[in-house]
């Protein structure tokens, strides 16, 4: 199945979180926040969104920080995404 975005929208699949602190603790799966860093698997075309003119400026493969309880989680064909709109995305990480 493949996803399309629409308008200002994307879909971003969450990359997995540390295991272990810094200090070498390994963290039971109930300790772990959820991650904040994602890689966009698809991108909306943007457009004419609530009056404003949106231009997309993050592009599949890219990895971003989002900000934390963002976007509407979905399950499709076994795999986790979100999708949420392109202002939700804080900065892109390189």
């Amino acid at each position: 199945m493949n996803i399309k975005p629409l308008a200002d929208r994307v879909v971003i699949k969450m990359l997995e979180s540390e295991e272990t602190t810094k200090s070498g603790i390994v963290l039971a799966g109930s300790a772990k926040e959820k991650p904040q860093i994602a890689e966009v698997v698809a991108v909306g075309p943007g457009g004419n969104v609530d009056g404003k003119e949106i231009e997309m400026t993050v592009k599949v493969g890219d990895k971003v920080i989002i900000s934390k309880y963002a976007g509407t989680e979905v399950k499709i064909d076994g795999v986790e995404y979100t999708i949420l709109r392109q202002s939700d995305i804080l900065a892109k990480v390189e």
